[in-house]
């Protein structure tokens, strides 16, 4: 028997993917999507691409047209969703791909986004390593309010969290520099977003510690053992509709070499079936994860500086948004993890 499923902010980017994901699910129905604008229009009218979902209109995003739901999953901008979640019975399933419920210290919520803090959820990156060795899908299990990392959180700390957990690096020198696309940014219309100024271009934002996933990553390495850490993170805008390539590196701790992290990062992700760590001298692609669920990680030391130098590939939309929520969704409800999942991308 299908779980009912309804989609909040369903005619935006991730809106979209999570129907497309959602749509081969083979025990979640869509029975139930929203939007604020475009509310009262066709859903095949601003995603034409969901021809499965044609039958289904867009309603107000309201917690009464949310409510009733086995599960529910929120894809609207960050602050928009903390009032409408406090809304729902708790037994209902929410999965929020927003940032509302990400941050545990309500003092980064204040400096980085503003506005009421509604409090930490369990946390939607099962494949996260936990100082003590465990990883974050232990604590998704049965849960009801689940909270979707940020996209570029994701590639960063992924890229990462195997060798500070295994503490081969030393988390005070940490800097990651990714190439975005636009899509991250949702489908508001914004100059520098034009297709007529970013082709050909690429350019930097919120540099110098503004970026607001920054407090969400010293978190999750703090999760993984880091203390005391610093991120220096630089994201640049480049034309391509889809996708994260994380360049992160770190300096190496003494004694660390590059079989010791290859090997750490062998035990964190060998049997992960959504990251997947390239051979030696091989590294990912943005294109090889386009519609795929899943994390494409290079890694080399650079003896030089005595940096560790590790490069991550996702498709922000999915494996960086609604492939996480599905994931997530997945376990707690106790289903397989891999369910309406792919790890195949598409190509060209």
């Amino acid at each position: 028997m299908s779980l009912s499923v309804a989609v909040a902010g369903a005619s935006g980017y991730a809106g979209g993917e999570l129907l497309r994901v959602l749509a081969a699910h083979p025990d979640l129905e869509v029975t139930t999507v929203t939007a604020f604008s475009n509310a009262g229009q066709p859903l095949i009218s601003v995603q034409p691409h969901l021809r499965s979902l044609a039958h289904l209109t867009l309603v107000e995003t309201t917690a009464a047209n949310l409510a009733g739901h086995d599960v529910v999953f929120f894809a609207l901008p960050h602050g928009k969703s903390g009032e409408l979640t406090a809304q729902l019975p708790e037994g209902t399933l929410v999965i929020d791909c927003g940032a509302d419920h990400r941050l545990v210290s309500e003092t980064d919520w204040a400096d980085f986004y503003g506005g009421d803090f509604y409090g930490a959820w369990a946390y939607g990156l099962p494949e996260l390593v936990h100082a003590d060795g465990g990883k974050q899908r232990d604590a998704l299990v049965g849960q009801t309010r689940i909270a979707v990392p940020g996209c570029n959180v994701t590639a960063i700390t992924l890229g990462l969290a195997p060798a500070v957990q295994a503490g081969l690096v030393e988390s005070s020198d940490i800097v990651a520099v990714l190439a975005v696309g636009p899509s991250g940014a949702g489908k508001s219309l914004r100059t520098d977003l034009l297709a007529a100024e970013m082709l050909g271009s690429a350019s930097a934002y919120a540099v110098g510690g503004t970026h607001r996933h920054t407090p969400e990553i010293i978190q999750n390495l703090g999760v993984a053992g880091a203390t005391g850490t610093t991120v220096s993170f630089t994201p640049m805008l480049v034309p391509m509709s889809r996708g994260i390539l994380a360049t992160s590196t770190a300096t190496l701790a003494p004694g660390a070499t590059a079989a010791s992290v290859r090997a750490a990062f062998e035990a964190a992700y060998g049997d992960e079936p959504f990251v997947h760590l390239l051979p030696a001298g091989q590294y990912p692609r943005t294109a090889d994860t386009v519609g795929a669920n899943v994390a494409l990680i290079g890694i080399a030391v650079d003896e030089a500086s005595n940096r560790l130098v590790t490069i991550t590939a996702i498709d922000n939309l999915v494996k960086g948004t609604a492939g996480a929520a599905v994931q997530s969704a997945n376990i707690a409800l106790g289903l397989a993890e891999t369910a309406g999942l792919s790890i195949d991308g598409v190509a060209p």
